[in-house]
């Protein structure tokens, strides 16, 4: 193996490894059709990176980066099973449409990322707020916490919300 250079262009790496990287996700997941679309979403974050990196292991690089677009599938999936789970309990005449479902299970994956890498009190705080509707009194005594250090966490769930806005 090669090693790659900034000469070299996402193009050969994909040419040489990707049939090595989507036989490695099918062994992972045991379905060949995710096991394409999660290499192709692999090699979509190689090019789509700011830098490419002059790599001396590419396999070794294309593993950690498919190792985060696995986690990520994962995330998702457990995401869609607990809203489908939701949604199973609803009566017929409330539930949503199949549009609706897409775009609420889209704005909940985008919510997911948003609150990632957030201190789980944080998470709570947040959920609590704008998905029971309580207040911030209410959510401190739930949580333990002074209604002040409520609105502090509120501000750190809020940030990452009006950062995304200007992106």
């Amino acid at each position: 193996m090669s090693a790659l250079s900034p000469s070299n262009t996402v193009e050969v790496l994909y040419n040489d490894h990707h049939h090595w990287l989507t036989g490695w996700l099918r062994r992972k997941l045991g379905c060949p059709e995710s096991s394409a679309d999660l290499a192709q979403d692999t090699f979509i974050r190689v090019l789509t990176a700011r830098e490419t990196p002059t790599l001396i292991e590419p396999r070794a690089f294309l593993t950690t980066i498919a190792k985060r677009v696995l986690f990520n599938h994962y995330r998702r999936q457990d995401l869609e099973r607990a809203y489908l789970d939701a949604l199973a309990q609803m009566p017929e005449m409330v539930a949503p449409s199949e549009e609706e479902r897409a775009i609420i299970l889209q704005t909940l994956m985008e919510l997911d990322q948003l609150m990632d890498g957030l201190p789980v009190l944080v998470k709570r705080a947040f959920l609590l707020s704008q998905l029971d509707g309580l207040t911030y009194k209410q959510i401190g005594s739930q949580l333990g916490m002074s209604v002040d250090k409520v609105q502090k966490s509120m501000s750190k769930a809020f940030a990452p919300c009006y950062a995304s806005q200007f992106e």
